[in-house]
């Protein structure tokens, strides 16, 4: 039987930061063909700029391999070939408005619109999942999409009303009950059917990544879970509610659990997920695992992680990181998030299929 190669399509986020850069360095990889048949979805003058000043169209140093560009408009036109990038070209950024390093209106404009595309493409299933690169909120709503991330833009487009975000590097794992909301908004939001959702999409994603008996660890959101009331009652009165339900429709949850010391029991081996109350919550600890910051370099040596945007009707992967417009357009940028995030839609969608 023929292994099943999703079609992924791959957005190249805010052209003035350093997605472009990430996606063609991230295809130069012969394992990610070997995987997934990846289109590229942006524009193909700044694709072309990226293979330029990354040195992989053929003019730059020996050891890199020459990429060869391909310009479509159908997914049907793509040829999947190791040495070779599809683009589907949307023509919306004119590389003369190309500025790196910079927020402006039409870069941030042109980022929704790639994101718009690849949306429309999984949901008529010319691709078989999907694939971020990093936008930029400032530049996003400067152009007069008003999102506040990917995440939101995904469930509008999709009319998704119950959706979380996962974070995941190998098996240290965090779904949120909010992301991208003010902190005093975000404890308002810690509700017990927020909760219990939050935890059923995250042991359905577990399972979707073949974790064969997830267990999943809940947060609390007060110091020391309230400590019986004295610093707040929510994770009384809300957060253990929803644990209480989920262990009885058979999900494998224990909680709520102080925040201080879950997350170094999972990285210990004792959950598969832990369920966050909020962005900071459980992107600090993800990020503390996954990226590693050199000081004699003066670089990012390590970059990984994947974000995952749970409850869609279509697979959605990001790269764990932002726009790093300090870099953007100088070729030095590490691109093993969207290594990571291609290879979860690629598992994602090939255990769909």
């Amino acid at each position: 039987m023929k292994k099943f190669k999703p079609v992924l399509g791959i957005t190249m986020g805010d052209p003035g930061g350093i997605g472009p850069e990430i996606a063609v360095k991230a295809l130069s990889d012969p394992e990610i063909h070997e995987m997934s048949r990846p289109l590229v979805v942006g524009d193909a003058r700044i694709v072309q700029d990226a293979l330029r000043f990354c040195g992989l169209n053929g003019t730059g140093a020996e050891k890199n391999p020459a990429l060869r560009l391909n310009v479509v408009d159908d997914v049907s036109r793509c040829v999947f070939e190791p040495s070779v990038v599809n683009v589907y070209d949307l023509a919306n950024m004119p590389l003369e408005e190309l500025h790196h390093k910079t927020v402006t209106a039409g870069q941030g404009r042109a980022s929704f619109e790639y994101v718009a595309k690849v949306i429309e493409l999984a949901l008529k299933k010319k691709v078989d999942a999907t694939v971020t690169g990093p936008i930029n909120k400032a530049a996003l709503n400067l152009g007069g999409c008003h999102y506040s991330g990917h995440t939101e833009i995904y469930a509008d487009l999709t009319k998704t009303r119950d959706y979380t975000m996962m974070l995941a590097d190998g098996n240290f794992r965090v779904s949120h009950v909010s992301t991208h909301v003010a902190l005093r908004e975000a404890c308002d939001r810690v509700k017990s059917a927020r909760v219990l959702r939050v935890i059923e999409l995250t042991w359905d994603a577990l399972k979707r990544m073949d974790v064969e008996k997830p267990r999943i660890a809940v947060a609390g959101l007060n110091p020391h879970c309230g400590e019986g009331g004295l610093f707040g009652n929510e994770d009384d009165v809300e957060i253990r509610p929803a644990v209480e339900q989920a262990c009885r429709q058979g999900i494998e949850a224990e909680g709520p659990l102080p925040a201080d010391t879950v997350f170094s029991k999972m990285l210990g081996g004792m959950y598969d997920a832990v369920v966050c109350m909020y962005h900071d919550q459980g992107h600090i600890p993800t990020k503390l695992v996954g990226f590693r910051y050199d000081e004699k370099t003066g670089q990012w040596g390590q970059l990984a992680g994947v974000n995952i945007t749970l409850g869609l009707p279509i697979v959605r992967t990001s790269v764990d990181h932002g726009t790093a417009f300090g870099k953007a357009g100088e070729g030095r940028a590490n691109p093993q998030s969207m290594k990571d995030a291609i290879y979860m839609a690629a598992r994602l969608a090939t255990r769909r299929e």
